[in-house]
């Protein structure tokens, strides 16, 4: 037992100094990215304010786009209603681009933070695949695929390691509590263990998902815990062809069917549907009761062009436990599934797994420098250290050295 434990422990040790640096980095801009949805919604609207006029009912949808498109060379493809009577309305272009149009008069507001966005957008860029851009981005995307699995060793291996031998006081409290007066090896070996004791459960779950998220082997494995079998993979992009001008939009009596769709569910927050092309073709909308970020309060509806019927209705519960597992742990990766407090959860445990990664980075190097001075008592024949001695160091301190 105590040969496997040794295996495991410097599995761990080399696993943390090999992935070290990347999983500081994904750490680092999780924590930058913890409150992004929120940060964007308001940087959105702060310059600006949507009044209800006493009376005034919401524009149709075609003039809502016949102002958005006044300002942009492009067709549209979406819009996107909010419940909130003093929300802009988003008229979506394609490339990620919008417009904010007031729903009341039809003034264009603006475009949205694009500074603040482009923020987010450098920091998602960093996290997901450190930044690779053209040819090496898949080379990023493997090497934080791979730190990322490192990362999840490095938790499940973490909780064998700290795993008392002995279930007592004294050693619990020097696992599970912040101490004051220690020196600085004790002092990054119990910081180390009381972050990772506390943050396990919920970085688990960030760090699983993000495996799932990596691989598509992952995934799949995801199908397959719930009794389904995985989903086709998605076939190699078409080539592609000359260019040619997209279709214009067909939207004329559309505003029957966004009534309608919105009269389907009560209490969604945010109706998002895609501008239709044809004229006679089903329209799919998308109803969302939550943040956001939480697919168990999304569902999506299809109605019928012409008669105004219902083709389909998908809410969350109807789906098959495997789609349903695994967009929970999409979004568990964020702690969005939980809404506001899971997403603090997850800023909190990203920032303990910046000081994992700097104790374990400092107590590696005291181990290899204890080592390399071992080394050189050894060649030079130096007195070995006295027994009464090396039974003054603190517990802490040994327990830390001896990677127990």
């Amino acid at each position: 037992m105590k040969k496997f434990r040794q295996v495991i422990f410097w599995s761990h040790l080399i696993t943390g100094i090999l992935a070290g640096i990347v999983v500081l980095i994904m750490s680092v801009t999780g924590v930058l990215l913890t409150y992004e949805k929120q940060t964007v919604a308001w940087a959105d609207t702060r310059g600006f304010e949507v009044v209800e006029v006493p009376g005034a009912s919401r524009l149709p949808i075609a003039d809502l786009v016949a102002s958005a498109r006044s300002t942009r060379p492009e067709i549209p493809t979406g819009v996107s209603l909010k419940a909130d009577p003093q929300a802009p309305a988003v008229v979506m272009f394609p490339k990620g681009k919008f417009v904010l149009v007031n729903p009341y008069t039809g003034a264009v507001l603006g475009e949205g933070a694009t500074s603040t966005r482009a923020f987010f957008r450098t920091v998602t860029d960093l996290h997901r695949w450190l930044a690779a851009s053209g040819d090496n981005l898949a080379v990023g995307r493997a090497i934080t695929g791979a730190c990322n699995l490192g990362f999840l060793f490095l938790v499940v291996s973490g909780l064998y390691i700290w795993w008392p031998k002995k279930w007592t006081a004294a050693q619990l409290r020097s696992v599970l509590w912040f101490r004051r007066g220690l020196s600085s090896k004790a002092r990054d070996f119990n910081w180390h263990n009381v972050i990772g004791f506390w943050s396990l459960v919920p970085l688990f779950f960030v760090v699983l998902s993000g495996v799932v998220i990596s691989y598509g082997w992952a995934s799949n494995l995801v199908y397959v815990a719930a009794g389904e079998a995985p989903p086709a993979p998605r076939g190699a992009p078409t080539p592609a062809g000359p260019k040619t001008e997209p279709p214009d939009i067909a939207i004329d009596g559309i505003d029957g069917l966004v009534a309608r769709a919105a009269a389907h569910t009560q209490g969604w927050r945010t109706l998002s549907f895609q501008l239709p092309t044809d004229a006679a073709a089903p329209v799919s909308f998308s109803l969302d009761a939550g943040t956001g970020g939480q697919p168990q309060h999304r569902s999506s509806l299809t109605l019928d062009r012409v008669t105004g019927e219902v083709v389909t209705w998908e809410p969350f519960a109807s789906l098959s436990a495997g789609r349903r597992w695994r967009a929970i742990l999409r979004f568990a990766h964020t702690g969005e599934v939980l809404g506001i407090a899971g997403q603090t959860v997850a800023g909190i445990v990203s920032l303990g797994a910046c000081f994992l990664v700097y104790t374990g980075f400092t107590l590696s190097w005291r181990r290899y420098r204890a080592w390399s001075a071992r080394r050189k008592t050894s060649r030079t024949g130096a007195r070995p250290v006295p027994m009464a001695e090396a039974a003054r160091a603190s517990a802490p301190e040994a327990l830390a050295d001896s990677g127990e």
